[in-house]
């Protein structure tokens, strides 16, 4: 018994240090809760799971590039969020290459010889979108790493005959391995030093292995270990939010948007209910040009945004009710944006955007974040309650 109290006492001192105030009393009400009859014990779950910026406002967002942050664009995007009810930008701090966007001055970082300079005065920034009242979210693309794979190799994925792997894409992109501890380290750097240049929340992004993994896993040459890539990408998420939660800055994830309609998909790693239960916000990118035909029911799904977005939510809600009080703010990403490349597409503008917000909000979903590549977003949108 008393080897069992003095465990109990040493986990509550872990616990305790990242949560200040959890109690012994929940603690040890926490640890005799067992797995209901036929469940498994997931390692993964978090003991418990406290917001750190609770008086956060809800969150209405678009995408932001480090070349917009850090050049004359920054001025309209601001007027834009100044005069609507938007308020947050979600800005690239490592981009889709593995840049890291700003000088960090970070002695680790800076060895990894990855910093492309992109934003020049990152504090100026912070200060600007302070004076704005923009709620900032630093972008970190996690195993997404062109730089990094190119740098190291054999933090990546390697070809039968030795060399780098990389994607069909013009240009390629490669990936670093979700099972190294050392990209868990590098990237969760990165996400410190957003932190400390005021970011109020991290942003991760490719929280995954490349598509088609399972199709060429037996042939590339990477570490691993006895982990499923579930394990292996929800253990990241789940450290990183270990790691950062004690800065006082929100961790958010962003996962393909039919991941909640789905059983896991383990090809990729991607598991939406071990991920959501490890971070205080989700962010499905529910863009209707996304879906296929016959997703809820359309023919073509970018061509009926209120049915697409609606029958995600319905999907999303019954995913993540299991998780209780892990359950995290949702957050999707919508689209702003033309897909001319799907047949059938519609031509994207305020009512196409309206409807997808009505549809979050007919299913209980306020917050979004507005995604455009280019940074040019719709003007005249009601962003709160859109009429049908």
């Amino acid at each position: 018994m008393e080897m069992i109290l003095a465990a109990m006492l040493m986990l509550w001192g872990n616990v305790s240090s990242a949560n200040p105030d959890v109690t012994l009393d929940q603690l040890v009400q926490a640890s005799m809760q067992v797995p209901a009859h036929g469940e498994e014990f997931d390692p993964l779950r978090p003991v418990f799971k406290k917001d750190p910026q609770p008086d956060t406002p809800t969150i209405r967002g678009i995408y932001v590039t480090a070349h917009s942050a850090g050049g004359s664009r920054l001025n309209t995007l601001l007027e834009l969020v100044d005069q609507t009810d938007l308020n947050a930008m979600v800005i690239d701090v490592k981009d889709d290459w593995g840049n890291i966007t700003y000088d960090t001055g970070n002695s680790k970082l800076e060895a990894y010889d990855t910093t492309y300079k992109i934003i020049p005065d990152i504090q100026k920034l912070m200060n600007t979108l302070n004076e704005h009242e923009v709620y900032p979210i630093a972008r970190i693309v996690v195993f997404k790493d062109t730089i990094l794979a190119n740098k190291r190799p054999e933090l990546s994925f390697l070809n039968p005959d030795g060399s780098l792997w990389a994607n069909g894409k013009k240009p390629p992109e490669s990936f670093v391995n979700p099972y190294s501890k050392e990209v868990w380290d590098y990237n969760i750097e990165v996400a410190k030093e957003a932190a400390k240049a005021g970011f109020k929340e991290i942003q991760f992004d490719y929280v995954r292995f490349p598509e088609g993994f399972e199709k060429r896993d037996s042939i590339l040459q990477y570490e691993q270990d006895e982990r499923s890539r579930v394990e292996a990408v929800a253990g990241f998420v789940k450290y990183a939010r270990e790691q950062l939660n004690p800065l006082g800055v929100r961790v958010s994830v962003d996962i393909f948007g039919y991941a909640a309609s789905v059983p896991a998909a383990e090809g990729i790693g991607q598991d939406f209910e071990k991920i959501s239960q490890n971070v205080d916000v989700i962010s499905a990118m529910v863009y209707p040009s996304h879906y296929t035909t016959g997703w809820f029911g359309a023919k073509v799904p970018d061509a009926e945004p209120y049915t697409t977005i609606s029958g995600s939510s319905v999907d999303t809600h019954k995913k993540l009710e299991p998780l209780g009080p892990l359950k995290p703010i949702v957050r999707p990403w919508i689209q702003d944006f033309t897909a001319t490349w799907i047949p059938g597409h519609i031509k994207y503008g305020k009512k196409e955007i309206e409807e997808q917000i009505r549809a979050l909000h007919d299913n209980g979903i306020e917050e979004f974040l507005l995604w455009n590549a280019s940074n040019k977003y719709t003007p005249g949108v009601n962003y709160i309650n859109p009429s049908p």
